[in-house]
């Protein structure tokens, strides 16, 4: 992407929106922009759009990550997403040789700078079998988890090969949630985190459970617009372009625009019985609309059953807690559990809270 786009985007966003906004730079690779284009673009965007209150993230693999960029990104407190798949032999086996070494060596240069780096691991078909070594990896190495399952991919002559069941990620998900409360204050795992919210709030609070049409765009190197970075590419799914400055009307009328409308309704439609509904939404709209190729709405996305599973645990857990326990008391602001056996979900909710 050029200063020029970056420039673009400025002037697209002065009008087109009001609230609060977060420049996450994607991929590809970030990273290979180089220094002089972070130098330039973060005062861009953060002095051009100060009405906005702009906050950064970047999602990188660390292995051009320089003392240099480093130290951009230190001022602009700007938090590092990466990607490690648990110990080095199980990672570099998904990932390929020398990555973990590759992506670590930045990671050492990114904490001697004060950044914040989360790790993302990717459980596929073959990895979930060592579930237990990746969760003591990330535990012992004082690490927070975040997960991903393996989709079938879209460019593979075998697209299931390292695809994670829906079935098993539901399992993956309550184990994590037993380990999780057994190590808690020990370990984050996000996922969770995220999980117990929607359940608590009645509302999703990150992309894959919520709304996200009319919120969340992504712009790739030409300036033009996707739904999502994850449809960057994909020219099926353009919406537009900065440099026409479209509104958030002229958007939702562009054919990817309309796709996303009718996977909302779809999902009001099919899933107004699911008690889960107002913050699950169906999913990821990418998991349910990619695989189709932008044809007819099917489905919702693939990983229902998983999000099910692990709202169903969390809500029987909850109400257990809330309404069978005597060792919780309610106030008109918080709940409070009091010396309770083991720590529960409303422990979990507590450390959410408390943040």
């Amino acid at each position: 992407m050029s200063i020029e786009t970056i420039k673009d985007v400025v002037e697209w966003l002065k009008n087109f929106r009001e609230d609060r906004v977060t420049f996450t730079f994607h991929g590809g690779e970030p990273l290979l922009a180089g220094a002089d284009f972070y130098r330039k673009a973060l005062p861009l965007l953060s002095e051009g759009l100060s009405h906005l209150k702009p906050e950064f993230a970047i999602q990188t693999n660390l292995w051009k990550l320089t003392p240099e960029l480093a130290q951009i990104f230190a001022e602009y407190n700007v938090p590092i997403g990466s990607s490690i798949d648990g110990p080095q032999e199980l990672n570099d086996l998904q990932r390929g040789n020398g990555y973990y070494e590759k992506t670590m060596r930045g990671y050492e240069i990114a904490k001697a700078h004060g950044l914040n780096v989360r790790f993302i691991c990717t459980f596929t078909s073959y990895s979930v079998k060592f579930r237990e070594d990746i969760f003591n990896y990330f535990l012992e190495n004082d690490l927070t988890l975040k997960l991903h399952p393996a989709l079938p991919s879209l460019r593979n002559e075998n697209p299931k090969q390292w695809a994670l069941d829906p079935e098993e990620y539901g399992d993956l998900l309550v184990y994590l949630l037993d380990k999780y409360l057994e190590h808690l204050g020990e370990i984050e795992v996000m996922n969770i985190n995220d999980l117990c919210r929607c359940v608590f709030t009645r509302r999703g609070s990150v992309c894959t459970f919520v709304d996200c049409m009319g919120n969340t765009f992504a712009v790739g190197p030409d300036g033009s617009i996707y739904p999502c970075y994850r449809f960057v590419g994909m020219p099926e799914y353009i919406m537009g372009n900065v440099k026409d400055h479209p509104s958030k009307e002229d958007l939702a009328q562009s054919n990817a625009g309309k796709l996303m409308q009718q996977f909302k309704e779809y999902v009001d439609r099919e899933c107004k019985d699911c008690p889960h509904i107002k913050y699950c939404r169906g999913g990821c709209p990418y998991n349910a609309i990619a695989p189709t190729g932008g044809g007819e709405i099917k489905g919702v996305d693939p990983y229902c059953t998983a999000y099910k599973r692990i709202f169903n645990e969390i809500t029987e857990r909850l109400n257990k807690e809330m309404f069978e326990s005597p060792m919780i008391e309610m106030t008109t602001f918080q709940t409070k559990v009091r010396k309770a056996a083991k720590p529960g979900i409303m422990t979990i909710i507590q450390k959410i809270v408390a943040k």
